[in-house]
C-alpha cells in the first residue's frame, strides 16, 4: 500500500523539530568526567603510555591544547574522545582566510578520522577578558571559518566548535544571580554566543574555586571551596542555597548568559582543579587540599546532577590536569595541578590507579610491565590479574 504521507509532511516534521528544540547538538562528551592533557613539560611518558593510563583511570573524555600528531596517532582505536585546539597564535590568520581553516582541518583532523575519535575543536583559549583587543576581534571569524570548513567537509555534525573562557569575562560573580558579562567583553561575546547558539555549542568556562580562595582566603571559607561541610551561601534574589563554590561558579555563568539573552545555552566546565603545591603567598595550595577537592569533585560529578539554578542540566567537567607540568610559566602552583606525576604514578589517592608504584598508593602496573604485557604467557597473565585484584582491595 502506498504511503499517503507526502514529502511536504516530512519536511514539516523536520521544521517543527528544529523550531521547538533548537539546533542539533554534537555530543562531544560521554558521561560527566573528563581531563585536560597538558604537555608543557620535558619529562612526561609517551602518548601511547598516556592512553594506557587513561584507560586504567577509566577517563574517556580528554582535551589537549593543540593537535599534536603523536597524540592523535596514539589515540587511534582507543575509544577515547578527544577535543583538539587551535592555539591563540593562529586565530588572526584563520579569521581572515577560510582556506587556512580548511587546510588546518585537512592536516590536523580529517586524516585521523574516524580511528581517532576527535569530537571537538576548541578555538583558542581564554581569549576574551584579556588585553589583546585584536585577538578578541578575531575569535568570532576564526570560529565561523572553522565551522564552515567542517560543514563543507560534512564533519560539522560530528565535531563540536567551541572556545573556553576564564572568569575574567564577568564583571562580578557574587552572589551567583548577579553575575553579568563585562561591558567591554560583551561587544565581542554577544555575537559569539549568537553564533554558538545557532550551531548548538555549549558555553565553556574555566571554573577554579582554588583561584577564588587564593585571592581572598580571609573571607572565603575553605570548606565551601573544597565541597566539605559548611554553612554555604544564600542567594537572596533567587532564594537558592549553595553548599559549594563550584556549583555557584557554574550558576554565575548561567546568570550571565540569561542576562545577555541566551538562557537556553548549556554551561560546561572546560577546566577545574586545585594545585597541590605553590609559592608561600598562594593560600590553600597543599597536597591535602588538592586531594580533597579532586576527590569530592569526582564524587559530585558521578552523581550526574545539575546545579541549584539548573537542576535538570547535568554538570560535565574536565579536570585540570592529567600531569604536573614542570615547564609551565607563572607561579609555582601552575606546575602542580596534576592528578599524576610525570613518571605515571598518582600524585595523591582519589581512587585512580597509576602506571607505576608511588608513595601515595600501590599501583597496578609499571610502565615497563605495561609495554611488555603482551609477551606474558597465560599463566603469568592470570597471576598478574590476581595481584591486581589484591592491590585494588588494599587501596
Amino acid at each position: 500500500m502506498r504511503d499517503s504521507r507526502s514529502p511536504l509532511f516530512f519536511w514539516c516534521l523536520v521544521f517543527f523539530s528544529l523550531s521547538h528544540h533548537g539546533p542539533l547538538k554534537v555530543e562531544a562528551f560521554t558521561g560527566t568526567y573528563g581531563i585536560n592533557y597538558g604537555r608543557i613539560a620535558d619529562n612526561l611518558p609517551p602518548p601511547e603510555s598516556v592512553v594506557t593510563l587513561l584507560k586504567l583511570a577509566k577517563i574517556r573524555n580528554v582535551r589537549i591544547y593543540d593537535a599534536d600528531h603523536s597524540v592523535l596517532n596514539a589515540f587511534k582505536g582507543s575509544g577515547l574522545e578527544l577535543i583538539v585546539a587551535i592555539g591563540n597564535e593562529y586565530l588572526k590568520d584563520i579569521s581572515v582566510y577560510e582556506d587556512h581553516a580548511m587546510s588546518w582541518i585537512k592536516e590536523n583532523v580529517q586524516p585521523f578520522l574516524p580511528d581517532t575519535h576527535i569530537t571537538g575543536i576548541a578555538i583558542g583559549n581564554e581569549v576574551l577578558g584579556g588585553t589583546d583587543e585584536e585577538l578578541a576581534g578575531a575569535l568570532l571569524g576564526a570560529a565561523k571559518n572553522v565551522y564552515n570548513a567542517l560543514d563543507r567537509l560534512k564533519l560539522a555534525g560530528d565535531i563540536e566548535v567551541s572556545t573556553p573562557h576564564s572568569a575574567a569575562v564577568f564583571a562580578n560573580s557574587f552572589p551567583p544571580s548577579s553575575c553579568i558579562f563585562r561591558e567591554d567583553v560583551l561587544v565581542y561575546m554577544r555575537p559569539i554566543l549568537d553564533f554558538f547558539s545557532k550551531i548548538g555549542s555549549p558555553f565553556y568556562i574555566n571554573a577554579y574555586p582554588f583561584l577564588a580562595y587564593k585571592s581572598d582566603p580571609e573571607h572565603i571559607d575553605i570548606n565551601y571551596a573544597l565541597f566539605r561541610s559548611n554553612a554555604g551561601i544564600h542567594d537572596a534574589k533567587t532564594g537558592l542555597h549553595y553548599d559549594n563554590m563550584f556549583d555557584a561558579q557554574i550558576d554565575a555563568a548561567y546568570a550571565a548568559l540569561e542576562a545577555a539573552g541566551y538562557d537556553k545555552m548549556e554551561v560546561r566546565v572546560s577546566e577545574t582543579g586545585w594545585a597541590s603545591g605553590g609559592d608561600e603567598n598562594e593560600a590553600g595550595a597543599t597536597l591535602q587540599n588538592a586531594r580533597t577537592y579532586n576527590f569530592n569533585l569526582r564524587k559530585r560529578l558521578f552523581k550526574k546532577k545539575g546545579t541549584p539554578r539548573r537542576p535538570k542540566m547535568v554538570v560535565k567537567a574536565y579536570v585540570f590536569a592529567l600531569f604536573n607540568e614542570d615547564l609551565k610559566p607563572g607561579p609555582s602552583s601552575e606546575k602542580h595541578y596534576g592528578l599524576f606525576k610525570a613518571d605515571g604514578s598518582i600524585s595523591y589517592n582519589i581512587g585512580l590507579h597509576g602506571l607505576k608504584p608511588s608513595s601515595a598508593s600501590p599501583s597496578l602496573l609499571s610502565l615497563t610491565r605495561i609495554r611488555t604485557r603482551s609477551c606474558l604467557g597465560p599463566s603469568a597473565m592470570v597471576l598478574t590479574c590476581y595481584v591486581m585484584v589484591i592491590l585494588a582491595l588494599m587501596i
